[in-house]
């Protein structure tokens, strides 16, 4: 048994106030009855400006309903070691706190060791970010889809009452928004002229992040033509999307000037944003490219309409829903005649542009929910959807016969040719894609050999 005197009341005060971590008692009701030196480190409050106060003020509104819970699990006899929660210091700030804490049943009061684990967990909701937004990335059709997956990423890390994605085209100076969100609303926005000397145009010319912070609350630009350019001060952070080469845009959070997360974001929200903002540019390069990737495969590379693979697609589907809905289809198989004199008389650079010159007028002549598509050589098809009558697939070949055979002005020349084009309708021709190909290649065929 050792006979060493005890402590004297002084010198443990000096020893609490002397240790790292914060060292409070509160009584049943939650109220601050002593606080450790270490509480302004954590908190930014010195310890008189506690007492008195119910420590549930502190706590973040998120997390004050499961703090009760474990404060009544403690006060039932139940002690907490490794106890998470969030709460907030004295200039707003989130700060993320482990507690060790058991209750006193003889003195009422619970007596409680606090940790800042900030770093721990900043760490960890980073790596957490990082995993969301890989899944994110298999699970999303398109950007959008992605972006509304991001959102909820961005706002677990940064707070923000609107969060946009605005991509840059350096060709047209256009600004256009892939997504939008502003509480619980997304909306569409139309593409915008990039505004000089706006925020926006700041971290795209730059590559830089940007934090908007001026003494009176306004930008120092004119005032904002876009949702992404806001001119409270220190509501609006930018952070560029860098690809391989170059800036492809800009992930922007603001918080609203009054009300919602009203406040001045911080160097740390910025840093934040920047690590989200370089996971999103690498999965929007992927995207961009598994999307080129397709768009080849289904593609022609000359006249850059569908292929034979997507054409073939694309009539399975139309005649899917014809027989759905008992609608009509028509099939034109398009032929350019004597093409071989063109490229032997001209050269293959003026074929192939008198091929490319065709597509767009093809493009032009029928409706956007038609498809044109190029099979190869100089045959073209064309897939006419939602006919009224089976006379409607003739009316539509006269016309691009029509059109065709204007004469194009090619390489400083003018050429003129002729087309042959035979037809099918479903199901008057043909139940089935194989049936309908044979007949309108058959009558196209016939044509060119003056028999149609």
């Amino acid at each position: 048994m050792s006979d060493a005197p005890l402590p004297s009341e002084t010198l443990l005060d000096k020893i609490l106030d002397l240790l790292v971590d914060t060292v409070c008692v509160v009584d049943g009701d939650g109220r601050f009855l002593f606080v450790s030196a270490a509480a302004e480190g954590l908190l930014g409050y010195l310890p008189d400006e506690l007492l008195g106060r119910n420590m549930l003020e502190l706590v973040h509104p998120d997390d004050r309903e499961l703090t009760l819970e474990v404060a009544r699990e403690i006060m039932g006899g139940r002690a907490q070691t490794h106890f998470e929660n969030r709460w907030l210091r004295k200039d707003g700030r989130p700060v993320d706190i482990m507690w060790s804490a058991r209750w006193s049943e003889p003195d009422g009061v619970r007596l409680a060791v606090a940790r800042d684990v900030t770093p721990l967990r900043h760490a960890a909701r980073l790596q957490d970010a990082v995993y969301r937004i890989s899944e994110a990335a298999q699970a999303a059709d398109d950007l959008p889809d992605l972006l509304h997956h991001v959102q909820g990423i961005i706002g677990d890390l940064v707070p923000a009452d609107t969060v946009l994605a605005a991509l840059y085209d350096e060709v047209s100076g256009n600004v256009t928004y892939p997504y939008a969100a502003g509480g619980r609303q997304v909306a569409e926005r139309e593409p915008q002229r990039l505004r000089p000397g706006s925020p926006l145009a700041r971290v795209l010319a730059t590559g830089e992040p940007l934090l908007t912070a001026t003494a009176d609350g306004r930008e120092a630009a004119e005032p904002a033509e876009s949702p992404a350019e806001s001119r409270a001060a220190g509501n609006w952070l930018g952070a560029p999307l860098i690809g391989r080469e170059g800036v492809l845009g800009a992930l922007v959070v603001e918080a609203a000037a009054a009300g919602g997360h009203a406040g001045r974001y911080s160097a740390e929200h910025l840093e934040l944003l920047k690590f989200v903002s370089t996971q999103v540019a690498t999965v929007i390069e992927r995207k961009r490219d598994e999307a080129r990737l397709k768009h080849l495969a289904l593609h022609d590379p000359l006249t850059d309409l569908p292929n034979r693979t997507l054409f073939h697609d694309r009539i399975g589907v139309a005649l899917d829903r014809a027989l759905r809905d008992g609608e009509r289809v028509g099939l034109l198989f398009i032929d350019v005649d004597d093409f071989k004199r063109i490229n032997d008389d001209h050269g293959h650079e003026t074929g192939d542009a008198l091929l490319r010159a065709l597509a767009e007028r093809l493009e032009g002549t029928v409706r956007r929910s038609d498809t044109v598509a190029r099979m190869g050589g100089d045959e073209f098809t064309v897939l006419l959807t939602d006919l009224k009558t089976a006379a409607d697939a003739e009316l539509v070949a006269r016309k691009i016969r029509s059109e065709l055979s204007a004469p194009y002005e090619i390489a400083g020349g003018r050429l003129t040719i002729s087309v042959s084009i035979g037809s099918a309708v479903f199901p008057d021709d043909g139940r089935d894609q194989d049936a309908l190909i044979r007949h309108a290649d058959t009558g196209m065929y016939a044509r060119k050999a003056g028999r149609g």
